[in-house]
């Protein structure tokens, strides 16, 4: 292998790079079986979950990743964006095969330079494509600080190099009580767009965004989920049927085989809340209910992506092989008769 994560205090390690194909050299990965294979084509969906936590699917080629999101291409291919120098990027035609595909921008991004100390490492892109092209959210920050910055970036073909930089969305501070990073846009049933984003400090932000910019369209600020200064980041809001689903990942990242990270959910009616967990317990009270965790040779699972696909709604997130190395995942959700997701 050519490189795996380092840890960090707060936030992320730096990706120096994973061998391709090393997903299935790893001590322990291999024994994941071509009956974990994610299909494109499945059976109806399950509604009661399993009875243990589901290894991730099998998948080839370029396979490490850390902070992934992944958007379907109106051609019916695939384009993950993942933490790491000047953004990257992988393509898949089938959600199973991975290749490289370069870097977001390949000559850098010098506007964002003042907020990582100078470094190229940019971290937690959300991909999305609406209104005829791709949107690129994405943070720049420093380990364990909250001068931070999100940005937009937007394209009309996702490729390395053709994405055009719309400049600042939000910024935090040392005197702020957030921090900006992991941003993901959502757009709600009555077309308004927003923008989850936050890690650690107090908690998981919400902003309305203008649709014609993809920037903030007033000063609010709203507080959807906390832990009283824990441990909780990589919000991603999804929804199905009547509810808007929370996502989000408590504990620790970046860390390798010693990661913490779990994934939990909870879901509102609304967009902006208030999201409890299946107890009834706020999110913002430290609620969450538990999707994915650390099992067998599979540790931290954790800053996830949701989206529809053809065949379900498909989880995609990174974890750590007993290397430390990271890896994406990819799983199917389900959800049972009360409408609680689950991963299969």
């Amino acid at each position: 292998m050519s490189g795996i994560w380092t840890g960090r205090t707060r936030r992320r390690g730096l990706l120096v790079g994973v061998a391709a194909g090393a997903l299935l050299a790893v001590a322990g990965v291999a024994s994941v079986s071509a009956d974990a294979a994610v299909p494109l084509a499945a059976a109806a969906t399950p509604t009661t979950p399993p009875a243990a936590y589901p290894n991730p699917g099998v998948i080839s080629g370029d396979t490490g990743a850390h902070d992934p999101s992944m958007v379907k291409t109106p051609a019916g291919g695939y384009i993950a964006a993942y933490t790491g120098d000047n953004l990257l990027l992988k393509t898949s035609s089938d959600r199973t095969a991975f290749r490289n595909a370069g870097a977001v921008f390949p000559g850098g991004a010098s506007w964002t330079t003042s907020y990582t100390g100078g470094s190229r490492n940019l971290w937690a892109p959300d991909i999305s494509y609406r209104n005829g092209r791709y949107y690129l959210y994405y943070s720049a920050s420093t380990f364990g600080s909250n001068h931070s910055a999100i940005f937009l970036a937007t394209s009309a073909t996702g490729a390395s190099g053709l994405w055009t930089n719309q400049g600042l969305v939000i910024e935090s501070n040392t005197s702020d009580n957030f921090n900006a990073i992991d941003p993901n846009l959502v757009v709600d049933s009555q077309g308004r767009w927003f923008l989850s984003f936050g890690s650690f400090w107090s908690g998981i932000k919400l902003v309305a965004l203008d649709s014609s910019t993809g920037k903030r369209s007033d000063s609010t600020i709203r507080a959807i989920a906390g832990r009283n200064g824990g441990p909780i980041e990589a919000p991603y809001i999804f929804k199905h049927g009547s509810y808007y689903y929370l996502w989000v990942s408590f504990d620790y990242c970046c860390r390798g085989a010693s990661s913490t990270y779990r994934i939990m959910v909870g879901r509102s009616t609304s967009v902006t809340g208030p999201y409890v967990d299946r107890n009834g317990t706020a999110m913002t009270s430290g609620g969450g209910t538990q999707m994915l965790a650390t099992h067998g040779s599979i540790h931290g699972p954790g800053h996830q992506a949701v989206f529809a696909d053809t065949d379900s709604d498909v989880l995609v997130y990174h974890y750590y092989a007993n290397s430390g190395a990271s890896y994406l995942g990819i799983n199917l959700i389900g959800y049972d008769s009360a409408g609680w997701p689950f991963v299969y």
